[in-house]
């Protein structure tokens, strides 16, 4: 067997780092790709492979939602994930940044969902812990997103449902060391993969997505796990103004046991528990009390005045987002710039 390894992908890999993995793929010919790591480096691959399968292609063919041809023409692809948090080995999406733009851009079809996904939990166990903490939550709302998403059905509502479960009970401990939780929440991220991959995602990715290298040139990125944590409670409150999404995120908070009477207080109750988790986790609540470390500070790396002066345009590029599709409310462009502010400054949500 010849083998041949590529090193070096970025967080939150670049457009130019995809171009320079599929002319390495083109000058060896693989039969199978084998990518091993988290979200960043399997992304990458995934895109990699694309190009390397049809090298015309351009990286705005590829965004084009469930537009990609028919792949596995020249190799096969494995994934091995050694992280808990995107499930990437199980999904048809891809995350790619160009960052001339600033804009970090879903690559979502079927054909890029891996053919052998290996899932062992002891390749999670070196984990950093602000990882765990950022890839937990992005699972978390991979599995309240599914459930809401428009396109949920009888076959991804039970995997969203016990991956919420799962993490409930798993990620501060997982976090805070214990190795048996850790295990467990490798095998929760992938439920909550293999039921956003069919169910679709929501406006929180949609929304982390776009401000994720929006202020790149300020020093830091809003790390996507880290974004959606932040996101997520303010967009349970903008979705539940959606009647039939209240319902479902208050089956949400019944499964999870919090209790309350009607479906405004068990909304209520997710959105504190959501809270509370980030705040056993050292995530901040809001782009402002962001830090460049990802940490709470009292003063953020993005100014007040920068955000507001790119506020509109990250807005439309949300709307655009291939995210926004299936959440259970469609935002306005006024909507969505008055939801970034909430999330700027951690505002109620009241519209």
């Amino acid at each position: 067997m010849e083998v041949q390894l590529f090193e070096g992908i970025e967080p939150d890999p670049s457009v130019e780092t995809v171009m320079k993995g599929a002319a390495a793929m083109e000058a060896f010919q693989p039969d199978w790709i084998v990518a091993i790591g988290g979200g960043s480096p399997i992304d990458a691959a995934k895109a990699m492979w694309i190009k390397y399968e049809y090298p015309d292609i351009t990286f705005e063919d590829m965004c084009k939602v469930f537009g990609i041809p028919k792949l596995r023409q020249k190799a096969h692809f494995c994934a091995i994930s050694s992280t808990s948090g995107t499930a990437t080995e199980v999904t048809a999406f891809s995350i790619i940044t160009d960052y001339e733009k600033g804009i970090k851009y879903p690559i979502a079809d079927f054909e890029i969902t891996p053919d052998v996904a290996i899932v062992d939990p002891e390749l999670a166990e070196t984990m950093p812990q602000k990882l765990v903490a950022h890839t937990g939550m992005d699972a978390m709302t991979h599995a309240i997103e599914a459930y809401v998403s428009t396109a949920n059905c009888d076959f991804t509502d039970p995997l969203a449902l016990h991956a919420i479960k799962m993490i409930q009970r798993d990620l501060v401990g997982s976090y805070n060391g214990d190795m048996e939780k850790r295990d467990s929440m490798h095998n929760a991220q992938c439920l909550a993969g293999m039921a956003f991959s069919n169910a679709l995602l929501g406006i929180v990715h949609s929304m982390a997505h776009k401000t994720g290298a929006a202020f790149a040139d300020y020093g830091a990125h809003i790390i996507h796990g880290a974004a959606n944590a932040m996101y997520l409670p303010k967009v349970i409150a903008f979705n539940a103004k959606d009647e039939t999404a209240k319902k479902r995120y208050g089956e949400i908070a019944d499964f999870m046991g919090l209790g309350g009477n009607s479906l405004d207080e068990k909304v209520d109750l997710l959105i504190a528990y959501l809270r509370g988790m980030n705040d056993e986790l050292n995530i901040p609540h809001c782009i402002k009390n962001y830090g460049p470390d990802s940490y709470p500070t009292e003063h953020g790396f993005v100014p007040e005045e920068v955000f507001l002066d790119r506020l509109h345009d990250i807005a439309a590029n949300a709307i655009l987002d291939a995210c926004t599709g299936s959440n259970p409310r469609q935002p306005s462009q006024e909507e969505m710039e008055k939801l970034l502010k909430c999330c700027y400054y951690d505002t109620e949500v009241d519209f």
